[in-house]
């Protein structure tokens, strides 16, 4: 492709150079830089693109993306945004993959990734190709890949993924969405048939710094979506909101797509009610507007729902029916980290959480104290470099559920652990929480086998934070580590 037929992407541009550069690829990290490629010279929070330009030059780039002229002897492609640039251009480059493709998007604070595997398997039993964007993997095709990114990917990433998602004969993709990747334009250029909507919640402040701004972010992705009222069924657009979050009301107002809402609390389209809750799973009546259903589903907690309902209220838009989505929910034994059960035969019971924002971890809390028969045990810590704020929030919500504590690590990054550990504590002492019912340890394996150390009968012990994660991130290095495994190693080290 030439760079000037690369450009057309662009209203707004000027070409420094030859215009008939051919470019063989587009990459925005120096490292990678192949012969023929063009190099973005993207501004970073902690470094600058511009500044890699010449070793671009050097391994054999044949043009730069920049937002100024730089003094190389190379084609250049000046614009007022570079990373705006690479969302259109990766989406130009790649021929717009997501016109091939039924995007799904899916964002909010807490219930992504499971909502996302609880639509993806609904949309396969259906028969269809499905590809995956979630926290956890990426599936394309039968192939599943570890994400190791930490939200959504950048735009050239993400466009080079449907590329072959749509080359593989997907015909289906559901997405997670992150806030960062909206506020930054990473899923500009993708064309999204329906957005989901889980909830609103503090989260990212160290980025976002105020809830509106986070609110506005979350936003975007229904702002952009157009409009949903077609003759053609596969031309229409769906907003999926949930209608007992404040934010919906914002959100339907930015959209110019269908609106679908679910809930439990208030009036809405998808609707559950008579929910009943246990350890092994959890049950409810389903009203809507295709149909009523009760369904039986394995997955815990009333948060879980919620995704439940987003997942039914997406599948009913694309036409599905109502028996088919009630067979597949009810066949998911679990999502990764999500509530997960670490079982060696023990007679109290140990779960597996993600849960690593106040609300998240309220949410899974409160529906361990509804059915525990025994003492609720949490270990929990917080991220380092996040948002401190939440960090004696989140204390208190443990305190207010938990019948002893052990305040431990998450992925400390680049903070002292007894740090992160100070900044949670104030919140056990607002609440007048005993000081001999908890345990501050930054050590997180010995933090969890002593949790399991002192479990009685009937006893739940709730390890959140980290769910699905297989590391620990100390110091910018990345240590094995994995909730699961070790918990399970503790159980058989007391049972032996």
């Amino acid at each position: 492709m030439k760079l000037q037929e690369l450009a057309s992407a662009l209203l707004i541009t000027h070409i420094h150079g030859d215009i008939n550069t051919e470019i063989t690829g587009i990459e925005a990290d120096s490292r990678k830089i192949k012969q023929g490629d063009l190099f973005l010279c993207i501004p970073g929070l902690t470094a600058d693109g511009h500044d890699y330009a010449p070793k671009a030059l050097a391994l054999g780039a044949s043009a730069l993306v920049t937002e100024r002229v730089l003094d190389l002897p190379i084609p250049q492609l000046v614009v007022k945004d570079a990373r705006y640039a690479m969302a259109a251009l990766s989406a130009h480059f790649y021929g717009y993959p997501s016109k091939e493709l039924k995007m799904i998007g899916i964002t909010g604070t807490n219930g992504k990734t499971t909502s996302t595997y609880l639509l993806e398997k609904i949309i396969a039993d259906q028969g269809f190709t499905t590809g995956l964007m979630g926290n956890i993997h990426i599936k394309i095709g039968d192939t599943y890949i570890e994400n190791k990114a930490t939200n959504t990917q950048e735009a050239l990433e993400l466009q080079r993924i449907l590329r072959q998602m749509a080359d593989s004969g997907t015909q289906y993709v559901i997405m997670e969405v992150s806030s960062h990747g909206l506020d930054m334009g990473r899923v500009k250029g993708i064309q999204f048939r329906s957005g989901i909507f889980t909830n609103l919640t503090q989260d990212h402040l160290d980025y976002h710094k105020t809830m509106d701004a986070y609110a506005a972010a979350k936003g975007l992705l229904f702002s952009r979506l157009g409009n949903g009222f077609s003759a053609d069924a596969d031309s229409r657009q769906y907003a999926i909101l949930n209608a007992d979050d404040e934010a919906s009301h914002t959100f339907q107002k930015l959209t110019a797509a269908q609106v679908i809402t679910y809930g439990i609390e208030n009036e809405c389209d998808v609707r559950a009610s008579q929910i009943r809750m246990s350890a092994n799973g959890t049950e409810f009546e389903l009203k809507s507007f295709a149909g009523d259903a009760r369904f039986h589903t394995k997955l815990v907690g009333k948060f879980n729902v919620y995704n439940a309902l987003g997942a039914i209220a997406a599948a009913l838009a694309e036409g599905f029916p109502l028996e088919a989505i009630r067979a597949s929910l009810e066949s998911i034994a679990f999502v990764d980290g999500r509530m997960e059960v670490v079982n060696e035969g023990q007679d109290y019971l140990v779960l597996v959480d993600y849960a690593h924002t106040p609300d998240g971890l309220e949410k899974a809390l409160s529906t361990v104290r509804e059915f525990a028969e025994g003492r609720v045990i949490t270990v929990f810590g917080c991220g380092g470099d996040r948002d401190r704020t939440k960090r004696p929030i989140m204390g208190k919500v443990a305190a207010r559920y938990s019948d002893f504590l052990y305040v431990t690590s998450d992925n400390p990054r680049t903070e002292n652990p007894d740090a992160i550990l100070a900044d949670i504590e104030p919140g056990l002492k607002e609440v007048e929480y005993p000081v001999h019912q908890y345990v501050l340890q930054a050590d997180r394996k010995k933090a969890i086998q002593k949790a399991i150390e002192e479990a009685g009968p009937k006893d739940v012990i709730l390890i959140a934070g980290k769910g699905h994660e297989t590391y620990q991130d100390i110091m910018g290095v990345k240590h094995d580590f994995d909730d699961r495994l070790v918990a399970k190693a503790a159980i058989r080290g007391r049972t032996q």
